[in-house]
């Protein structure tokens, strides 16, 4: 059963500023809702029949990649996700797994939730900085794929922005996470990292100018990225397959895009257990209460939007959550009936941008620091931590660009 929530009723005054740009909106919105209803009925029933066969395009890691080594129609379609392989060899981010798991237990201070290290309480979370996770994200094949993804991006005019190279990686330090078998995991429930104007048809997705300038933590929580990334990545530490705790999508970007953004304005007139809750004719357009299904409040904010089953079922979430296949809308499965660890890093790919670059030039302070990144609160013990990353440990000059470093000049 869904808990009521107290939402502000300036969440309403919002609702209507946002339509009110649109004329007539009321009938365009409606119009438009229900024609995503159909197209999400089909959808939704093609990715429940399918699995993970309708999410991820594969491809293996080639030095000579080229922007369009891939085939157009295996990322710029719905899924937006892609399994690449090869991209480090396995000895090396099997050894980088090793050191990680070397950096918990030096680091006994730090403290975190008992998935990490069977029976520990230390906490990825906490860690950003390792030496490890500093020579992953500066792997010039990393790099090289952060371009690629990068440049899947387009800027609809076709103009050139100030300030914007897409052929210009930047890193984001972010952390990483080792899941033992048998560890619960409630914590990534679904969640979404035109449409408005009546047209969600027309919505792209990689359309870049619109995101530039964007606010991604208006509340200002720690643990918020505040930086533009086009993709969020997981380099992959160890192998894993579906029910191993591994990564579930809703395998449809501009559906779940469209159906989230709209959902707020539109209310079911039947009970949402109801047996008719997704037929169109039950929901109407309503503006007149504050609620945004999907979003909860926490401390002093909200956190990011989170679909469920309850109150999105057009999704049908249940039978849409498709596992990465062994080896977007997105969650972290609850079960891990694996035999063996499950270990990733979370490396996003990130683009030259004026905000991207202001935010890894302070990044870059906290790193030759030895602090968290501006993203990241401190774990408030004061204490330093063993087995960090330094400076001399980014050598090459796309990997110091990237970390926001100067670089020698011969």
């Amino acid at each position: 059963m869904v808990s009521p929530i107290n939402w502000p009723e300036r969440f309403a005054d919002l609702k209507r500023e946002i339509v009110a740009a649109t004329p007539d909106y009321e009938r365009r919105l409606t119009e438009s809702w229900n024609d995503l209803l159909q197209e999400l009925d089909e959808r939704t029933t093609e990715i429940a029949d399918e699995g993970p066969n309708v999410v991820y395009p594969s491809s293996p890691f080639s030095i000579t990649w080229t922007r369009w080594s891939l085939s157009s129609s295996m990322i710029f379609d719905a899924r937006a996700s892609i399994i690449i392989h090869g991209v480090v060899e396995e000895g090396e981010a099997a050894s980088w797994k090793t050191a990680l798991e070397d950096v918990i237990k030096a680091n006994p201070h730090v403290e975190g939730r008992p998935w990490v290290i069977q029976n520990k309480t230390s906490n990825s979370s906490s860690f950003t900085w390792t030496r490890a996770q500093v020579q992953a994200r500066a792997h010039p094949n990393v790099l090289k794929v952060s371009t690629w993804l990068n440049n899947l991006y387009r800027a609809k005019t076709g103009k050139k922005m100030e300030g914007v190279n897409l052929d210009v990686p930047l890193v984001y330090a972010d952390r990483f996470r080792i899941r033992h078998p048998g560890v619960q995991w409630d914590d990534h429930p679904p969640r979404v990292d035109d449409i408005l104007s009546g047209n969600w048809r027309q919505h792209d997705p990689y359309e870049l100018e619109g995101r530039l300038d964007a606010h991604a933590s208006l509340c200002g929580r720690p643990g918020q990225a505040t930086v533009f990334r086009t993709f969020q990545g997981w380099l992959a530490m160890s192998e894993t397959a579906p029910t191993q705790g591994t990564l579930k999508v809703f395998p449809d970007v501009p559906l779940s895009n469209a159906y989230t953004i709209l959902r707020p304005f539109f209310r079911p007139t039947v009970p949402l257990d109801s047996k008719d809750i997704l037929d169109p004719k039950n929901w109407v357009f309503d503006i007149s209460t504050p609620d945004f299904p999907g979003i909860q409040p926490q401390d002093s904010g909200w956190v990011d939007l989170r679909p469920t089953p309850d109150l999105h079922p057009h999704l049908r979430l249940h039978d849409t959550m498709t596992s990465v296949p062994k080896d977007v809308v997105h969650s972290v499965e609850q079960e891990h009936t694996g035999s063996r660890d499950f270990a990733v890093m979370y490396i996003p790919a990130v683009p030259q941008t004026p905000q991207n670059t202001a935010y890894v030039k302070r990044q870059a302070e906290t790193f030759l620091a030895g602090t968290n990144p501006p993203d990241f609160a401190s774990d408030g013990t004061g204490l330093p931590y063993i087995g960090l990353g330094v400076d001399a440990d980014i050598i090459q000059p796309i990997s110091r660009i990237a970390m926001g470093l100067p670089v020698a000049v011969a």
